[in-house]
């Protein structure tokens, strides 16, 4: 009668993929997940700024997280062209 542990792990509300999911993604998109984490909401070219990354790195990484599905993007309301990250964890 009781949930097993697996179902309760994935039965509970509100949680998303966890850290576990970026483990084994490569070191810039630890660390652009990590400034996501602290920084909230960034474009790509800020990004590069705050990690001190190539932008086609950042590039990378960002699309490395989103198919990990750690990462939420949209379009900015200032500026159409550009796109605001958001870490889902």
């Amino acid at each position: 009668m009781g949930v097993s542990d697996t179902e309760a792990v994935t039965t509970g509300e509100g949680e998303g993929v966890g850290w576990e999911a970026v483990e084994e993604l490569p070191p810039s998109a630890k660390l652009v997940a990590k400034v996501l984490e602290y920084e909230d909401t960034l474009t790509q070219s800020q990004l590069a700024e705050e990690t001190l990354l190539p932008p086609r790195t950042v590039r990378y990484a960002l699309s490395r997280l989103e198919d990990a599905g750690v990462v939420e993007s949209r379009f900015s309301f200032s500026d159409a062209r550009k796109r605001l990250y958001t870490l889902k964890l």
